[in-house]
C-alpha cells in the first residue's frame, strides 16, 4: 500500500475533517473593524486581472490602448459588484429587494451570472465610448476573469459557506451550521475548475497560440469552460435553502438552469470564431482602430 493510499485510508477511518479545527478566520481583525477575506478576494482578483491586462495590451494584436484598460478596470468593477448583487437578489434571495441587507456586500451573496451580465454591460459601454470591437475586447477581459473566480471561491471556503452535499469521501468536511455530517468542500472544487484550470487554459491560449487573432475564441472558451465547470460542481453543492424545493421539483439547481444557456452560447461563439479567417498578425488597436482623442 502506497503512502498516499494509506493516508486516505487513515483519514476515512478517522472520520470527516472538521472545518472549525482548521484555524480559519473570516478576515483580519483590526479591533475597530474586520477586513473580510471575501472583500479582499474581489480586490485581489480585480487587481491581478488589471495588472495582467496591461501586460496583454503591450503584446502584438491588442484591440485597445492603456486608457481603455483603465476605463474597463473601473466599469467592470462596478459591473461585478452591482451585477453580482442584483443577480443574487433576483434569482436566489428575492427578499433582499425589500431589505437594507441588499447593501451588505461584506456578508456574501453574489451571483456569478449577474456578475457576468454586469461585466458584459461594462465592456459594451467602454467599447461604444472608445470605438472598440466588442468581441476582441471581451476576449482580453475573459482571460483575466478566472483570477477573481478562484480567489472568490477560496474566500467562500475560508468563510465556511456554500458547502457541498453530504458525502463519505475521505476529504469530507463538517462545516459550521451544516449539521454533523461530512460534506463535499465544493468551494474548493469550484476554485480548481472555475479558477485554476481556466487560468492555465486561457493563459496558454493567449501567450502560446494565435487565439488572440480569432475574435471570440477566448471568450467562447471561457464561457463554455466556466459554465460547464459550474454545471458539474452543482451536483456536489448543496442548493440554497430557499431553492431546495425548486431543485427537487425540476431535477436541476437554479445555478444549473441558468448555466445551460451559457454552455450553448460558449459553444456557438467558439465555433463561429474558428470558422472565420483569423486576423492578420499585425492587427492591433493602433493599426486598425480609430478612437476619439
Amino acid at each position: 500500500m502506497s503512502l498516499v493510499t494509506a493516508a486516505i485510508a487513515a483519514q476515512a477511518e478517522a472520520g470527516p475533517i472538521v472545518w472549525s479545527q482548521l484555524g480559519l478566520r473570516p478576515g483580519i481583525d483590526f479591533g475597530v473593524f474586520t477586513l473580510r477575506y471575501y472583500s479582499l478576494a474581489y480586490l485581489a482578483g480585480i487587481a491581478l486581472g488589471y495588472w495582467h491586462l496591461t501586460k496583454m495590451i503591450k503584446a502584438p494584436g491588442a484591440p485597445m490602448a492603456q486608457r481603455h484598460a483603465e476605463d474597463l478596470f473601473f466599469y467592470c468593477t462596478l459591473g461585478i459588484i452591482l451585477g453580482g448583487r442584483i443577480g443574487y437578489a433576483t434569482f436566489y434571495e428575492p427578499s433582499l429587494w425589500t431589505s437594507i441587507d441588499i447593501l451588505k456586500l461584506w456578508t456574501g451573496g453574489m451571483s456569478f451570472h449577474g456578475g457576468v451580465a454586469g461585466v458584459l454591460l461594462a465592456i459594451a459601454f467602454v467599447c461604444r465610448k472608445g470605438g472598440l470591437r466588442f468581441l476582441r475586447v471581451a476576449d482580453y477581459i475573459a482571460v483575466n476573469v478566472p483570477f477573481g473566480m478562484m480567489f472568490g471561491r477560496l474566500a467562500n471556503f475560508v468563510n465556511g459557506e456554500l458547502w457541498g452535499r453530504t458525502t463519505d469521501v475521505p476529504w469530507a468536511m463538517v462545516f459550521p451550521g451544516a449539521g454533523p455530517l461530512g460534506r463535499h468542500p465544493s468551494q474548493l472544487y469550484e476554485a480548481a475548475l472555475e479558477g485554476a484550470l481556466l487560468i492555465v487554459v486561457l493563459l496558454y491560449m493567449f501567450w502560446r497560440t494565435r487565439a488572440r487573432y480569432r475574435p471570440g475564441l477566448l471568450v467562447g472558451v471561457f464561457t463554455f469552460g466556466i459554465a460547464l465547470a459550474r454545471f458539474t460542481v452543482e451536483f456536489y453543492r448543496e442548493p440554497d435553502v430557499q431553492l431546495a424545493d425548486f431543485a427537487y421539483r425540476t431535477g436541476l439547481s437554479m445555478g444549473q438552469w441558468l448555466t445551460i444557456p451559457l454552455i450553448l452560447l460558449g459553444l456557438f461563439v467558439m465555433v463561429r470564431a474558428l470558422m472565420r479567417p483569423p486576423l492578420a498578425s499585425g492587427a492591433s488597436y493602433r493599426a486598425t482602430e480609430t478612437a476619439p482623442a
